[in-house]
């Protein structure tokens, strides 16, 4: 093999293998009890803060499949990108009895910045059924932990600081309990089909 290839290929390998082993670590069935399943480990009770100022817990979401999505608003890429991607299936859903009730959770793992006031005025661009979800630290790093997500601070050279945080979105039942992640890149009508088939 020609070695000017050998780099990349090696880079290559050792990215999908921290890809596969990030994934591991947050799906590992390690630390659950036998017999316990997947999809009673990952998710849990919270009560959060919307962007008006309200408490939302996990038991008012009880009845349809929501989406929870973890990030911050100051994500350059990532965070907006997502969003979008729920917003289109959001809206390839249509506004049918069924569409109505569908909501998807984006949760800061930056509460610092990340005020109601702020996600409030970040998720403007976005479809309303999109809910913004803020609280203090402990609320914050609880749910985190609940729903087996990583985020981590990290300094920036200009003092500043940006946050690496789990990418997944995850698909919860109507009843409240983990379903799966959830493939938002897919085409809006497909991601659209498979969240309301579980309605």
């Amino acid at each position: 093999m020609n070695r000017r290839l050998i780099l990349p290929l090696v880079v290559f390998l050792l990215g999908a293998a921290a890809l596969a082993a990030a994934a591991f670590i947050t799906f590992a069935p390690g630390g659950r009890q036998a017999g316990q399943s997947l999809a009673s480990s990952v998710g849990g009770p919270f009560a959060l803060t919307t962007t008006e100022g309200k408490t939302l817990t996990d038991k008012d979401l009880r009845g349809a499949p929501f989406l929870v999505f973890f990030g911050f608003t100051h994500c350059p890429d990532i965070c907006p990108t997502k969003l979008f991607e729920i917003s289109e299936a959001l809206r390839a859903a249509g506004d049918g009895a069924k569409a109505k009730g569908l909501k998807a959770l984006f949760i800061t793992v930056d509460p610092e910045r990340d005020t109601p006031d702020a996600m409030k005025s970040y998720l403007g661009s976005f479809d309303p059924r999109i809910v913004g979800l803020s609280g203090d630290r402990p609320a914050i790093d609880a749910v985190v932990k609940a729903y087996r997500a990583y985020a981590k601070k990290v300094p920036l050279k200009d003092g500043d600081y940006t946050m690496d945080h789990t990418a997944l979105v995850y698909l919860m039942g109507k009843d409240g309990k983990f379903v799966g992640a959830f493939n938002i890149e897919q085409p809006p009508a497909q991601a659209a089909a498979e969240w309301l088939r579980h309605s």
